[in-house]
């Protein structure tokens, strides 16, 4: 994989290319792994220089997923490429359409389960605060008129 050699914020300028540049694109080409390996010998060496790696990683989002899932990251049909097969397809529409179904009717059935749950816990507050009260105002007297 070829990057543009860039500057700190990112801009592209041809012809650049330093040590960073080169060592960024070298790890690149051979994955995570890499970049966690150079991490922890960052930590092992000098541990600033595993936390400024770490922060790296952090902040430019190599940590978390692969160079291929940043460019269906934005999608929302990730499944949505034909494989060819046609039946396969429909079957596979179908089923992740009902798998959507199924998420949104248990999403629903949680909500009703909280609520439910709520009540119940409210309903047994007030029994008891109404059993305070009465017990209570028996012990409470009125002040009397002189």
């Amino acid at each position: 994989m070829n990057y543009p050699a860039s500057d700190w914020v990112g801009n592209a300028r041809p012809g650049l290319t330093t040590p960073f540049i080169r060592a960024r694109d070298w790890l690149d080409e051979r994955g995570k792994f890499a970049w966690l390996a150079t991490m922890v010998l960052g930590f092992i060496l000098f541990w600033p220089v595993g936390l400024a790696i770490l922060g790296y990683l952090i902040w430019s989002k190599r940590m978390f997923c692969s160079k291929r899932n940043h460019s269906a990251r934005g999608s929302s049909h990730l499944f949505a490429q034909t494989t060819g097969n046609s039946a396969f397809d429909a079957y596979r529409d179908e089923t992740l359409k009902r798998l959507e179904d199924e998420h949104h009717q248990f999403v629903d059935f949680l909500q009703k389960l909280r609520e439910a749950k709520d009540k119940a816990e409210f309903d047994e507050f007030m029994r008891g605060n109404q059993a305070r009260g009465t017990a209570t105002s028996g012990d409470i007297e009125a002040p009397r008129a002189s």
